[in-house]
């Protein structure tokens, strides 16, 4: 697995609620756009529910991740958007919710959040791109 080491514990720094303050790779990485509570066939999911666009944003990311070879594991960094930062936690229970189950006891990778005062469609509440690390086994995309 390329996603090496997740930097959770340093001397000067608070322990980081449920992310790494860094993560090192090795090979090739990918650049994921963010993606938003949108079914396949365009239609807003979850319309007013954070936690319902947050689920869906992320089965679109981990679309994405699997369709370049990766899975979850192999995340190197999220960066959300949401119009709301004081909702997070409702972000970080859903983001819990399906990642504990790939990731077991290991961190959770890197994370940055961003309140922005609009997403590019008025229904959504909730943006996630992912910076992923692509196993050597994966195929060229």
């Amino acid at each position: 697995m390329p996603a090496e080491d997740r930097l959770t514990e340093l001397p000067a720094l608070p322990n980081t609620p449920g992310y790494a303050h860094a993560v090192t790779v090795s090979g090739r990485i990918a650049f994921v756009s963010g993606q938003v509570a949108v079914d396949a066939d365009g239609r807003v999911v979850g319309v007013d529910d954070l936690a319902a666009q947050t689920r869906q944003a992320l089965s679109n990311l981990h679309h994405v991740i699997q369709n370049l070879g990766a899975d979850w594991s192999d995340v190197i960094k999220f960066t959300w958007f949401v119009l709301d930062a004081s909702e997070v936690q409702t972000i970080r229970d859903v983001r819990d919710e399906i990642l504990r189950p790939a990731l077991g006891e290991v961190h959770n990778p890197a994370s940055s959040l961003v309140q922005v005062a609009a997403l590019f469609g008025r229904e959504f509440l909730v943006e996630v791109e992912a910076v992923v690390a692509i196993p050597d086994q994966a195929s060229d995309v």
